[in-house]
């Protein structure tokens, strides 16, 4: 009886986890009694319960009976996390990824591995650690529901034992979440392994595309490469008369009415679009000479036209002689190439052609979008189809060269003269572009740079002639490899950057202004949005900003790209500076040193150019005033700064123990000498963030008063009203005394004195005064202006002009205006005398004696004479002569 729930609940079978625990509890107990040393009457109905002995044999053996438990109900546990099923797909999916990156790494360890090998190479990895780079992120979620529901448990007990059920939860949620880390962890390893194998791959390509660049061959001074050239021009030229053979026989073979016929129509139609785009562009430019100034968006719109219209026919010619040829199969194969060469070249040299018309316009100097003067743009022009030409006949030769497997000293000889002539040219243009002005030689003083003649800037000649120097030493050196590929690329770059420019002019024009002129969408959009036009403003200038931005992007992408970096290069470096990568035990050599300090001068700049649009374009659209405007630029530097450096640093290979032990040097160096350059600088960031003052507020500090003209981390710029500059430390403006005029709000008051004759009527004249005050334009009317009687004096009236102007910048300018109007309106009513105030009669008191006594002198000096009425008038003049 004591044994019946036992076996009771038995035939629920091992599914039912609440009374297995039950069950293993009961048969443990009853295995212990019979193991206890009992008497022999009691140990005797042992073997009379055959049915009891059943279920206590296995009891007996704890430790084999709970494992042969647990391992038919871990199944259902894990189906919580995820099915057995999917494990096995992912494990699978390891399985399968692991042999591939294994494959390619043995694959890599070869030494002769072709570059089209390398790019394979790279894709197959790419996307194989891209899909495991999934799965890792699709057993974030997974791991962390298992943790989530362990920790639901708490920690295992460090004395006693748990109940059955929670330890059979806790090894369940254990093995589901040691299932899911051991995938997780095997998956990123084999991503550490895959992205070791593309840094291999980038490297090796690297290093094929240096070694292949930087070969050195024959120079072309040497006579060595000339008597090679001699000797082999025969047998190539007995190649290319059998060239010219083959095409005679593939004329007689092929040359069937319907194969000439299409080949005539295909020249005909290539010459007539190559002529006709000459006749056809000025009239579909619809550029009119009679218009002097055209607006931008005519200007714009008319160099596209020219472009589109001068580049399509040329090259819808050239492909249709191509597919002629290669339809007709009158040229032999390996004569095919040369004529896309040619034909390619000649719409190119057409689309140079078109591109300078349009940007230039030599002929229509009203129409031309480019800021170049006239000479500079027919010498540019010039320049520009010299070096296509230049360029397409060097192609063609190489292709004629490949074409008839010329002797390798004839190929490059060939490329050799192709860089050679191109440097030469490029010389001789960049010299005609010389300021022949030399006024500056004549004149006295300061020098004054003059009007340059060409339009083209001092930079752009300096890069022009850099490019001549190297690529002219490079051929002739003997890297002719380097020549020609630098020679291309010049010419790459050039035409990138003239598309460049005119895309960004037209995103200006055609995007910018379309929001901020009164054009009908700013017009539609302020009506139905409710935007208001500031506000399309910032709207236009963010477009346009990142407009800017995408094109230069993609513009740098083009010029990089031969040089050996793709998008798969960029889209790497970007998924791991976003993701984050550890820099640790990287050694550094020069050209990290170099690269880390490009890195910085680079972040620099476009955290300048970042301030200056900032400055200059959108925060001027916007409504903060000058001072947060100033503070949200500063911070934006300082930003920028600091991530260019953390950057730096990390190509350097400088961890955060390395720059806490420079920090700690810092400190120490702060302890004893920078106290006050530290003290300044932490009073900026005061200054910056509480912003007491800001940028255009007139300030007193101590004698000196202006205007705060910038607010840096260490010191802030104030201009005096005699335009001098005072450089105040920011510890100083934290610490000291300032009076800021214009901290609430820029009004101010203005105090002005005004004496009129006592006796004149003081009431009208503050009056009057208060009324020129009222009249001025700059003078608020709340609170009003009024008059301050404040002196009665023994000749005149003192008063006190007290007016609140709108802005106290205007304060000198508004007294200046008062002090006439009062002047004016006084005199003309009397209150002030024409020659001045009665204040200049002088009165001395004091001596009546003495005045008593001169009469008397005269008095006796006038009777001997005739009384007469002077003798009355003299005292008068004596006692009322002014002095």
């Amino acid at each position: 009886m004591l044994f019946s729930p036992v076996r009771v609940t038995t035939p629920h079978g091992p599914r039912r986890l609440r009374t297995t625990p039950l069950a293993i509890l009961a048969a443990l107990g009853a295995a212990l009694c019979l193991a206890s040393p009992l008497p022999a009457s009691a140990q005797d109905p042992a073997p009379q319960a055959p049915p009891a002995a059943a279920p206590q044999a296995p009891a007996a053996q704890p430790p084999a009976k709970p494992a042969e438990a647990k391992k038919p109900e871990a199944k259902p546990a894990i189906a919580q996390v995820e099915p057995p099923e999917q494990f096995k797909a992912v494990r699978a999916k390891l399985d399968e990824a692991k042999a591939e990156l294994d494959k390619r790494e043995k694959e890599l360890g070869h030494t002769d591995v072709a570059p089209t090998d390398l790019a394979a190479i790279r894709e197959s990895v790419t996307t194989v650690t891209d899909d495991v780079r999934a799965i890792v992120s699709r057993l974030d979620d997974p791991l962390a529901a298992a943790r989530e529901r362990l920790s639901q448990l708490g920690p295992k007990p460090k004395e006693g034992e748990e109940s059955p059920d929670v330890a059979q939860q806790r090894a369940e949620r254990e093995a589901a979440v040691t299932r899911i880390d051991e995938t997780q962890r095997l998956a990123r390893s084999l991503v550490v392994q895959g992205d070791q194998l593309v840094d291999r791959v980038s490297n090796r390509r690297r290093a094929s595309f240096t070694r292949d660049l930087f070969q050195r061959t024959h120079p072309l001074i040497s006579p060595t490469l000339w008597e090679k050239v001699v000797a082999d021009l025969p047998r190539d030229m007995r190649s290319l008369q059998s060239a010219v053979a083959d095409i005679g026989v593939l004329f007689a073979r092929n040359g069937s009415i319907g194969n000439l016929l299409l080949l005539g129509l295909a020249f005909g139609v290539s010459v007539a679009l190559y002529f006709g785009r000459r006749n056809i562009a000025p009239r579909a430019a619809r550029r009119d000479e009679s218009k002097t100034e055209p607006s931008r968006r005519a200007t714009l719109m008319g160099a596209w036209r020219v472009i589109l219209v001068g580049t399509v026919p040329a090259v819808a010619g050239s492909y249709a002689v191509f597919y002629a040829l290669d339809e007709t199969n009158l040229l032999p194969s390996r004569l095919l190439p040369v004529a896309g060469a040619i034909l390619g070249g000649l719409a190119f040299i057409a689309a140079v052609e078109a591109l300078c018309d349009g940007l230039l316009s030599p002929d229509k100097p009203a129409w031309r979008p480019a800021p170049v003067s006239d000479s500079a743009a027919t010498r540019l022009k010039l320049l520009a189809v010299s070096i296509a030409t230049i360029a397409t006949v060097v192609k063609s030769v190489e292709a004629l060269n490949s074409g008839i497997s010329a002797a390798l000293t004839i190929s490059i000889a060939t490329r050799g003269l192709g860089a050679a002539a191109t440097s030469l040219i490029l010389a001789i243009g960049l010299h005609r572009f010389a300021d022949t002005e030399q006024e500056e030689e004549a004149c006295f003083g300061p020098y004054v740079p003059t009007k340059t003649t060409t339009g083209i800037g001092g930079p752009a000649r300096l890069v022009g002639w850099v490019a001549v120097v190297v690529i002219g030493f490079a051929a002739l050196g003997g890297y002719v490899a380097l020549a020609t590929f630098l020679t291309d690329q010049l010419i790459w770059a050039t035409c990138i950057l003239v598309l460049l420019y005119l895309l960004v002019q037209s995103v200006d024009t055609f995007l910018g202004k379309a929001l901020t002129d009164e054009s009908r969408l700013a017009t539609a959009l302020q009506a139905n949005t409710g935007l208001r036009k500031r506000s399309l403003n910032q709207i236009s200038v963010l477009a346009t900003g990142a407009a800017r931005v995408v094109l230069i992007l993609v513009a740098a992408l083009l010029i990089l790209a031969p040089w050996g970096l793709d998008s798969t290069d960029i889209t790497a470096s970007m998924r791991s500076a976003f993701f984050g990568f550890q820099v640790g035990g990287v050694t550094i050599s020069l050209s990290s040193i170099v690269l880390g300090i490009g890195v910085l001068a680079i972040g620099v700049i476009v955290t300048r150019a970042i301030q200056r649009w900032l400055d200059q374009t959108y925060l001027p659209a916007t409504d903060l005033d000058a001072g947060l405007r100033n503070s949200i630029s500063t911070v934006a530097g300082y930003c920028g700064f600091l991530l260019s450096l953390a950057v730096a640093f990390s190509y350097l290979g400088l961890s955060l123990e390395k720059i806490t032990i420079v920090a700690g040097a810092l400190s120490v160096g702060i302890g004893f000498g920078l106290q006050s350059i530290v003290n300044n600088f932490v009073s900026g960031l005061l200054l910056l963030w509480e912003r007491p003052i800001r940028v255009g507020d007139q300030v007193v500090i101590g004698d000196s008063e202006g205007i705060v003209k910038r607010i840096s981390v260490r010191s802030t710029e104030i201009q005096t009203f005699d335009r001098s500059a005072v450089i105040v430390p920011n510890s100083n403006l934290i610490s000291g005394i300032v009076k800021n005029r214009v901290r609430g709000d820029r009004t101010g008051r203005l105090s002005l004195t005004v004496n009129v004759l006592r006796n004149q009527d003081p009431v009208k004249a503050a009056e009057l005064i208060t009324g020129c005050a009222d009249a001025h334009p700059n003078v608020v009317r709340d609170p009003p202006p009024r008059v301050v009687f404040r002196k009665i004096g023994d000749t005149f009236l003192e008063f006190e002009l007290l007016a609140w102007i709108s802005d106290v910048s205007l304060g000198l300018k508004v007294q200046t205006d008062l002090n006439f109007a009062v002047f004016r309106t006084l005199t003309e009513q009397g209150l002030i005398p024409p020659m001045g105030p009665g204040s200049s009669i002088v009165t001395i008191q004091g001596l009546d004696g003495m005045q008593n006594a001169m009469g008397e002198i005269a008095k006796t000096f006038v009777r001997p004479t005739q009384e007469t009425e002077k003798g009355t008038q003299a005292p008068e003049k004596t006692a009322t002569a002014p002095l």
